[in-house]
């Protein structure tokens, strides 16, 4: 069980058959009043964000997120396979639930998977990945204005913006939580 008083940024816990996460709060004593808990939470399955106060002695039950490494294999129609990396079985996992979450992910890589109680209800790719650029517009040539960006196509079908200086098969890092370029390998 965890209060209220108790929350830190990143605990979570089961709220009105939900599972929530703090991603902010606040302690607050109003000079009249009984003292309460500001926050802002973030429900871990829909990924839906809400914000809501609490008395700093209301209980909650602790939500025991798994997060379990498997390798990304292929996919299938709607269906996304990974393979287990102790047992070598196969699982597959619906379009639904993956989301977003794969388009800088290729085949053969590492991910985590999400799951609560045995439901899987997300995966969440490695911080940095490095990938090669497979369609580009060349630079022109005396453009060097800070900050200048162009779109570029990644091997993995992501679109991303890049400096002007990145042409096609340069290898690049990418930041999978941002989207954004970090820097060329």
């Amino acid at each position: 069980m965890v209060t209220a008083s108790d929350f830190r940024n990143g605990i979570t816990f089961e709220l009105d058959g939900n599972v929530c996460q703090v991603l902010e709060f606040q302690h607050v004593k109003p000079g009249k009043g009984a003292a309460f808990v500001r926050t802002k939470l973030k429900n871990v399955i829909t990924g839906g964000i809400i914000e809501k106060t609490f008395r700093p002695t209301e209980k909650f039950e602790n939500a025991h997120i798994d997060r379990k490494n498997m390798e990304y294999s292929y996919k299938d129609g709607d269906l996304y396979y990974f393979m287990d990396m102790e047992t070598y079985e196969l699982m597959p996992i619906n379009g639904d639930q993956v989301g977003d979450a794969l388009k800088f992910v290729k085949e053969n890589m590492e991910v985590k998977i999400l799951s609560y109680k045995g439901n899987v209800f997300g995966i969440e790719p490695p911080i940095f990945v490095e990938l090669k650029v497979v369609e580009t517009e060349p630079g022109v040539k005396g453009d060097t204005a800070t900050n200048v960006t162009k779109p570029a196509t990644l091997e993995t079908g992501a679109v991303i913006n890049v400096p002007i200086f990145v042409n096609e098969g340069d290898t690049i890092r990418v930041d999978t939580r941002t989207s954004e370029y970090m820097e060329r390998c």
